[in-house]
């Protein structure tokens, strides 16, 4: 387990690709990342989360009071989040957004889905890194300025442009990947004790 910063108040931990990040159903869901933190920082509490299948930052507080303030954080948006992830499909502008709401897509749980009527306002920013012509793919950054589940998969693949690896919403086995191609590469915020300023980052594994 790789720890990106580790202080009296939070941990900033890598959660590989493939592994839960909280605990699952049954037995095999007890083996998750949120275990592993508690079993080497007794009293570490989660504090947000990723898919199963993207790799990434995850914040964990070594107190409830922390764990209040940084939950309070995401949720006021004070928190900066960014992406990596690889696409299919050339994009062709350097920069943009999606907006549009999520919801759940009940019949075909856990697929999310685009609900104009119904869904939660969800906004998506990104930016082009490099494009690779000859595997037709686009190398982006992300920035959710929500945080709904699967956003950046479900904006991405209504854009016509679904992340590699992508078993939901993508081509995910045309090309051979084993994981998807997202990676939760960068997070800043204010300290929740003294106010300063704190940026963590991450390089995407792939």
């Amino acid at each position: 387990m790789h720890v990106w910063h580790e202080d009296a108040d939070l941990l900033a931990v890598e959660k590989p690709a493939g592994r839960l990040a909280v605990p699952g159903r049954g037995e095999a869901g007890r083996d998750c990342l949120t275990a592993d933190v508690a079993a080497r920082w007794p009293g570490a509490l989660v504090v947000h989360r990723l898919d199963m299948a993207t790799s990434g930052l995850m914040l964990f507080a070594r107190s409830a009071a922390v764990q209040r303030a940084l939950g309070d954080a995401f949720a006021a948006r004070r928190v900066g989040k960014r992406y990596r992830a690889v696409v299919h499909g050339l994009v062709e502008e350097d920069t943009g957004e999606v907006e549009a709401p999520l919801a759940a897509d009940w019949p075909n749980r856990p697929r999310q889905r685009i609900d104009r009527v119904h869904g939660r306002p969800s906004l998506t920013r990104w930016r082009v890194l490099a494009r690779d012509a000859a595997a037709a793919r686009t190398h982006l950054e992300l920035e959710p300025l929500s945080g709904r589940t699967h956003q950046l998969r479900v904006h991405l693949a209504s854009i016509g442009h679904p992340i590699v690896g992508d078993t939901l919403y993508g081509e995910a086995g045309a090309a051979g990947e084993p994981r998807l191609l997202l990676h939760a590469s960068a997070l800043a915020f204010a300290h929740p004790r003294d106010g300063r300023a704190l940026a963590i980052e991450s390089p995407a594994p792939f």
